[in-house]
């Protein structure tokens, strides 16, 4: 075996840095943002990063400049199975029979908050 040959064989088997996929090849995630006052996340955007590392990190450095968000959720989005708003009637329909489940039937008192 020559030495060149030796050399490339010993390159091919050296664990090298985790390779970073191609940009065009990210995955597209959507970033929700939980501000310093609010009570939910709130969808901000969207980003495309190799990872979820670094997409918690990009969406910190776009989104919460000000420092106003608190927590950040960043999800693939092809992960998001979402109802259609043309199927609305059809997919709420069951609850408009469950009375029970509408707060009319309950005294809320004034000390409890985010009612």
């Amino acid at each position: 075996m020559s030495e060149s040959a030796s050399g490339e064989q010993a390159r091919t088997h050296q664990a090298g840095p985790k390779q970073t996929p191609p940009l065009s090849t990210w995955p597209l995630y959507e970033v929700f943002l939980r501000s310093k006052r609010g009570l939910n996340h709130v969808h901000v955007g969207s980003l495309h990063a190799a990872d979820a590392t670094m997409a918690l990190r990009h969406a910190r450095d776009l989104y919460t400049r000000r420092n106003e968000g608190v927590s950040i959720w960043v999800v693939k989005a092809a992960d998001i199975t979402a109802s259609s708003p043309d199927e609305k009637d059809p997919f709420f329909a069951p609850s408009g029979d469950k009375v029970y489940r509408h707060p009319t039937f309950y005294e809320i008192p004034d000390n409890v908050p985010h009612i």
